[in-house]
């Protein structure tokens, strides 16, 4: 009887154990699940940040690349070359050709001020290596007819530092000379004149070079 006593009064205590066990130990699954679900949401927070920024980034490249365009076409709608001729940032031949001839007929034809913006906009938006430092040299025959030889002596230094072997390097630093002469700096220009003697004797801005000192004897 005592034994039977014994455990129908230890089995309440038993079971009241084993329930708090397991109380327990769903309180700490509830616990490990809602500090995912936190860890969750912290990652979450942090990804909306990011996809934020890339999309205030790339609304911002559209838009910049949008104006580049409008000004791209604003420029050639004031020289009247048409509208198929594309913004910078694309080598197309199409557009270089139209933009350089219209240059060299502009030029051709004397009118000045028209060429010069359009041969300043073809080295501004092409990269053709043939036709780039012709542009240059052009533009510091045009500055030099117009007497800004601070730009004349600039385009024709451009084409020489940029393009060391190209055949008109040797006419430009005869030119540079001649910007020497106009400005009355006589010992500057008999220098460049000498320079361009010794440094291209067979070529035509040699002999150029040499009946400009003879005169100035």
């Amino acid at each position: 009887m005592n034994i039977k006593f014994s455990l129908l009064f230890l089995l309440p205590i038993i079971f009241f154990h084993i329930a708090v066990q397991a109380d327990d130990n769903e309180d700490i699954k509830t616990d490990i699940l809602f500090l995912k679900i936190q860890e969750l949401e912290t990652e979450i927070a942090e990804l909306r940040d990011r996809v934020e920024s890339q999309n205030y980034l790339i609304e911002k490249l559209i838009n910049e690349s949008l104006e580049v365009a409008e000004n791209n076409s604003s420029n050639i709608d004031d020289l009247n070359l048409g509208s198929d001729i594309k913004f910078k940032g694309i080598e197309d031949p199409k557009s270089e050709d139209q933009i350089y001839n219209g240059a060299i007929t502009s030029l051709e034809n004397q009118e000045y001020d028209r060429a010069y913006n359009l041969f300043n906009f073809f080295i501004s938006n092409f990269d053709n290596q043939e036709k780039k430092p012709l542009a240059y040299f052009w533009l510091g025959e045009i500055s030099f007819i117009n007497d800004d030889l601070e730009n004349a002596n600039k385009f024709y230094l451009e084409l020489i530092n940029s393009f060391p072997n190209h055949y008109r390097v040797p006419l430009s630093h005869k030119k540079i000379g001649d910007i020497y002469m106009k400005k009355g700096e006589t010992n500057m220009a008999s220098n460049k004149y000498n320079f361009v003697i010794r440094q291209y004797p067979n070529n035509t801005a040699s002999s150029l070079a040499l009946q400009i000192l003879k005169n100035m004897e």
